[in-house]
């Protein structure tokens, strides 16, 4: 059986530490230091990386090729059905692309990318995973919003093995994750959403979206102080990460692109939260 210890972890860095501190050494952030249990190293082993000792559940490499060997695709575009994403995406999203939504609870994150899984559903299959709410509770709001479709499967899950399993199942062009900060990776003992979990998580996502082509919508939270919660590390490993946020007195829905590797980032998009569809 493993032995297993307990290390303080920086939830904005990463920086571990074996005993608890008020301020993080590697970045100075202040009460950001959360207990994680980890598995101890063996006795006379050498250190291992990170992805060896959890064990990857999913793998994405190429051969070795020279540059003028390298054959150059176009990048096939395919629209949302939704215009002011579209515009934010440089007219489509590409396969293979794993991007971040990222915003306040009850901003309308969910909302919105159930309707544009509505959409996607059309040219394909999608699959709808969510960690914080029910099916019930996913399919209560399709009814709301008016959104019926044959090709679009839900799935109530935070183990990240099974929605794997079920990317492996459906095999979706696209899929939106519900969110990153509630999916748990087999091999780490730490609660979900800390540095360890969400790290290894959006990495075998990410993993997974480049070997199957599969476009990745991962929703993540943002704390009080506007940043997002997690690893910075997260935001590196996306390809588009997008934040949705209210604009003055609430009426609108402000998306901005903070980054973004195949399209602008100085668009906006404007959408107004109402009753109905």
């Amino acid at each position: 059986m493993a032995r297993l210890k307990t290390v303080y972890r920086c939830q904005a860095c990463g920086h571990s530490a074996s005993k608890p501190m008020g301020q993080c050494p590697g970045c100075s952030e202040w009460n950001s230091m959360a207990e994680e249990v980890v598995e101890a190293a063996r006795a006379g082993a050498l250190a291992e990386s990170v992805a060896s000792s959890v064990g990857q559940l999913t793998s994405f490499s190429s051969a070795v090729t020279r540059l003028t060997d390298a054959k150059e695709t176009p990048e096939k575009r395919t629209p949302v059905g939704i215009a002011e994403l579209d515009r934010l995406f440089g007219g489509g999203v590409v396969p293979g692309q794993v991007i971040l939504l990222a915003g306040p609870p009850g901003i309308g994150k969910s909302t919105l990318m159930l309707q544009a899984a509505a959409k996607l559903a059309e040219k394909g299959a999608f699959l709808y995973a969510s960690g914080e709410e029910s099916l019930r509770q996913v399919s209560s709001r399709a009814k709301r919003l008016g959104i019926s479709s044959e090709s679009l499967y839900l799935v109530s899950e935070s183990s990240l093995a099974k929605i794997l399993s079920a990317m492996e199942q459906v095999k979706p062009w696209a899929m939106v994750l519900d969110s990153i900060q509630t999916v748990t990776h087999p091999g780490l003992a730490s609660s979900p959403g800390s540095v360890g979990q969400v790290r290894e998580c959006a990495a075998e996502l990410v993993r997974a979206a480049k070997a199957r082509d599969t476009v990745v919508f991962l929703l993540g939270h943002v704390t009080k102080d506007g940043s997002l919660a997690g690893p910075k590390v997260l935001e590196h490993l996306v390809d588009t990460v997008l934040y949705f946020d209210t604009e003055n007195h609430d009426l609108l829905r402000v998306l901005r692109a903070q980054k973004n590797r195949f399209g602008p980032t100085d668009e906006l998009g404007l959408f107004e939260m109402g009753e109905g569809a």
